[in-house]
């Protein structure tokens, strides 16, 4: 018996990247899986490649109508929804003073704001399922700060704030929600960073959306016994600085 065997899964930001690897791994364990995006055609060609246990609904997380319909198509699709990935998310470069209201304000309301519409449109059918387990992708960038990242940081930290509200809110539903901070991972978004993103971590090397995916499984099928947690992939990225080992008075 596979471990997510009867289980249904919906995946925000699923046709590329972390999110696509996330659907791979939880079909591969028996699930049955929504991949919900914005880029209609990765979206299409994932479900063409994972088949039966996959489809794709066309979603902008940041609008309320989108997050029903897709927990609806889902339900229809598959039955009530036991798994909930809130991966969708996107990285504005910018000082407070280089960033305007409006961009700031989007990054809020597809990193911060969507997930919010999503566990609030997916806990009644997790309900129906007799419980669940929601992961919301946040990032390195929720513990630590970094400099000409300030809208993303800040939606990172408020998901991590979210995730243990909602972890309070849902239990007596048998719904779990932890939080997963990814490093720097090989993906898309990550295109345009230089080997100095990862020179002084412990593990000095990029992630692989697959590392990410297999403590998503582990979370989902694994970890009964966490909610408003915190778990980290980052090859060591926030253990600390090296750059004063060795270094003289």
């Amino acid at each position: 018996m596979k471990s997510l065997d009867g289980k249904v899964a919906l995946v925000t930001g699923g046709a590329r990247g972390i999110g696509a690897a996330v659907v791979r791994a939880f079909a591969a364990e028996g699930a049955s899986v929504l991949i919900t995006d914005v880029l209609v055609d990765e979206g299409r060609a994932l479900q063409e490649e994972i088949g039966a246990p996959a489809r794709f609904y066309a979603e902008d997380v940041t609008n309320e109508a989108d997050w029903t319909a897709a927990v609806t198509a889902a339900e229809r699709e598959f039955g009530p929804v036991s798994l909930l990935v809130n991966n969708a998310g996107i990285l504005e470069f910018g000082s407070i003073e280089e960033t305007d209201p409006r961009t700031f304000r989007h990054v809020i309301d597809v990193n911060l704001f969507g997930p919010w519409l999503g566990m609030r449109a997916v806990a009644p059918s997790m309900r129906r399922a007799g419980g669940g387990v929601i992961l919301n992708v946040s990032s390195t960038a929720g513990l630590m700060g970094y400099a000409a990242l300030d809208a993303y940081v800040a939606s990172k930290w408020g998901l991590r704030g979210l995730t243990k509200a909602a972890a309070l809110d849902l239990a007596a539903d048998h719904i779990r929600v932890c939080s997963i901070h990814p490093g720097p991972i090989s993906t898309p978004m990550t295109a345009g960073m230089d080997d100095s993103v990862i020179a002084d971590q412990p593990i000095a090397r990029y992630g692989t959306p697959e590392e990410v995916a297999r403590m998503a499984v582990f979370l989902a099928a694994e970890a009964t016994y966490s909610t408003g947690s915190e778990f980290v992939v980052d090859g060591g990225a926030t253990t600390g600085s090296t750059v004063l080992a060795g270094s003289e008075d």
